[in-house]
């Protein structure tokens, strides 16, 4: 393994570098620059969406807003406009603050910080999940894959951050960390499907003959009454008030230039690519809280500490672990004090 310090014994440029923000392995600050900057980079580029009525909901772009084709005809309309007015003015904040809690070399310095952060994110994010349990119903089509894959992901944040907050007011910091990672990882997947969704909507524009309902109403909120009738002729019902309900079959296709045919498109492609993108970063987490045992161990060491500290009955036993109602190896102490010399990226907050 190459040293990290140069001739002079002095640190090299690139330990000096990951140093900086806290760390002690380059491994780590390899991870953290590339899962904070994917979460970073994302949120940032979104934050035009704030501008609800500008960018997200143009009425004057005929369709081509932030939003998905056609989508802005329900978020206009309330509960949906709360919805997702409440979603994005809080995952996109929590979002940005999650990569400073993140971060070591903050959260060594300004605990008071880490902790007011800390619950600021939990309570926006959890605000947001609100917006995502009213919007599920129509987002990209709110077909049975979209509402099933919304509701889970709303479930699993919120166990994770339950978890975690149990954990960290027993002083059980190894599993507050694991929960909290896991809590982003599982927030994270929304980055994620865009890459699967707009690859597998291009799969299924090649197919030629894949088909489904949109409502004439949300059709003629794109192309108004005449051209939606020219194309869809059984949208008249709609029109004329035969059948306020009436629907129009639409050919998924991101080619064609029409925009209900790339909503159609995104919309198909949009719950199977959530559950996709979540099954890829629940393993990834799991694998990763699993090559750092020791970090989970002196982080386990470091809970021992504090609870011997606070006279818990069980020092090192808490929080939630495994060995409560599993056959995990014991928890042994180390004997020794004073682990808190260095972190990764896991998230540590104090009682």
């Amino acid at each position: 393994m190459a040293s990290t310090y140069g001739p002079s014994g002095k640190p090299s440029f690139g330990r000096s570098v990951y140093s900086l923000f806290g760390f002690t392995k380059l491994y780590n600050f390899i991870l953290w620059f590339i899962t904070m900057g994917y979460l970073l980079g994302f949120t940032l580029a979104r934050f035009e969406y704030l501008s609800f009525n500008g960018v997200f909901c143009n009425a004057s772009s005929n369709g081509a807003t932030g939003a998905a084709p056609g989508e802005c005809y329900y978020y206009l309309q309330n509960p949906f406009r709360t919805g997702i007015m409440l979603h994005l003015s809080t995952i996109l904040p929590a979002a940005f603050l999650v990569v400073f809690q993140f971060t070591p070399a903050i959260r060594h310095a300004a605990i008071l910080f880490h902790r007011i952060n800390g619950y600021l994110i939990i309570t926006l994010s959890l605000i947001s999940s609100a917006g995502v349990l009213i919007i599920a119903k129509h987002a990209f089509g709110g077909d049975m894959a979209t509402r099933t894959w919304s509701g889970a992901l709303v479930t699993t944040t919120t166990v994770a951050y339950i978890m975690a907050y149990i954990n960290i007011k027993l002083l059980q910091i190894d599993q507050h960390r694991a929960w909290m990672m896991r809590a982003w990882a599982y927030f994270s997947t929304i980055i994620t499907i865009r890459i699967i969704m707009f690859a597998s909507a291009k799969i299924i524009s090649t197919m030629n003959g894949w088909y489904v309902t949109r409502p004439c109403s949300q059709i003629g909120s794109i192309f108004g009454p005449h051209h939606t009738v020219a194309v869809y002729p059984e949208c008249q019902a709609y029109f004329n008030g035969t059948n306020p309900q009436q629907v129009a079959i639409v050919v998924a296709s991101m080619d064609n230039g029409n925009p209900i045919s790339i909503a159609a498109t995104l919309g198909v492609s949009f719950g199977s690519a959530g559950w996709l993108a979540f099954w890829i970063h629940a393993v990834l987490i799991e694998v990763y809280l699993r090559l750092t045992p020791i970090e989970s161990e002196r982080l386990r060491q470091v809970s021992y500490e504090r609870q011997l500290a606070r006279r818990s009955k069980r020092p090192g036993y808490a929080g939630l672990v495994a060995e409560h109602i599993g056959d995990s190896k014991p928890f042994v102490p180390d004997g020794n004090t004073h682990h808190m010399g260095h972190e990764d990226v896991a998230m540590e907050a104090l009682p």
